[in-house]
């Protein structure tokens, strides 16, 4: 399998894509009402995060997720439901429109439709989704306008801000500059939690300031073992699936598309594993927890049975998050 790439100020991921085909899934419901999402059976990751069983709890109602990353199809069936008012620091307008493919098949990690009877279940099927478009078609894009966005997500009403940006030595040049630890710490001081991705360098690294309030997550596979490309050993970094995720993507042509007109497909990175942290964060949200609280409860949470180093915490367990005292 082609595994993600990484370049400066680019995404760190692989566009592993596949044309899929809809199989009713019965018997599956998070309400009392449920028109089964037809892809649910092939998004392992849901399972193994808990997320059913949390959303007895919570669903992440009244929250909203930022997108930070190179817009979202707003009008996706999964999509255009949970879609609020965003921006594009590329164009300098406020449409945000993706035309890459990385943030479609990120916000619908995050976020799609659940139990609409169309493709795939969100990680916070109550959430809405802040597209803030600050990469470009090729997914590249200058440190200013990733500050930019992140700051006007905070300023905007953004409750957890979602990074999934690529790891590449320029960009550590950068984070080591201190932009970004600012901007997360700017971000969180207006009431966000920020979710950032390690990078996909398959390196012992520490991205951001310790101090810095913000969520790293690396990649995990379906054995439960650290994907092979996920960056690790960053203080209290948390992780979460990243192998073979499938989401939603543009249903128009993009370099994501290519060959694939079915508006869904499968990534690997962990730019796909960081949403499934921010819809936990959005699901803690609901129940009133401050930014410092759910940063504290998914670390806490986290698990890691067989103490292997490369998970960090652990891969993270919503179900136990949601549960836990505040």
């Amino acid at each position: 399998m082609k595994r993600p790439t990484n370049r400066p100020f680019h995404l760190g991921l692989a566009l592993v894509l596949v044309c899929v085909t809809a199989v009713v899934v019965a018997g599956f419901t998070t309400r009392d009402r449920c028109s089964p999402d037809p892809l649910r059976e092939r998004q392992w990751a849901l399972d193994t995060l808990k997320l059913p069983e949390a959303w007895d709890t919570a669903e992440g109602d009244d929250t909203v997720i930022a997108v930070v990353d190179t817009g979202v199809d707003i009008g996706h069936p999964d999509l255009k439901s949970r879609i609020t008012a965003g921006w594009d620091f590329v164009d300098n307008d406020a449409k945000a429109i993706d035309q890459n493919g990385h943030g479609t098949h990120v916000a619908g990690i995050a976020a799609a439709a659940t139990c609409n009877g169309t493709g795939v279940a969100g990680g916070a099927p109550g959430a809405k989704i802040m597209p803030v478009r600050v990469l470009g078609a090729d997914g590249s894009g200058s440190d200013e306008n990733i500050v930019r966005g992140i700051v006007w997500a905070a300023d905007h009403g953004a409750d957890v801000i979602n990074l999934s940006l690529g790891e590449g030595p320029l960009m550590a040049n950068l984070l080591q500059g201190g932009v970004l630890n600012t901007a997360f710490q700017y971000a969180h001081d207006k009431g966000a939690v920020v979710v950032a991705a390690a990078g996909n360098d398959g390196a012992a690294t520490q991205p951001y300031k310790v101090t810095t309030p913000v969520l790293i997550v690396g990649a995990s596979d379906p054995r439960g073992r650290a994907a092979d490309f996920s960056n690790f050993g960053a203080q209290d970094a948390v992780t979460a699936p990243g192998v073979d995720i499938l989401s939603t993507l543009p249903t128009y042509p993009v370099q994501a598309t290519v060959g694939n007109d079915s508006g869904y497909g499968e990534m690997d990175g962990t730019s796909m594993a960081a949403p499934y942290v921010a819809a936990v964060a959005a699901l803690l949200h609901q129940q009133g927890r401050s930014p410092d609280q759910i940063i504290e409860t998914v670390r806490a949470t986290a698990a890691n049975p067989r103490h292997l180093p490369k998970l960090g915490l652990g891969i993270v367990d919503a179900a136990a998050a949601v549960a836990a005292p505040k």
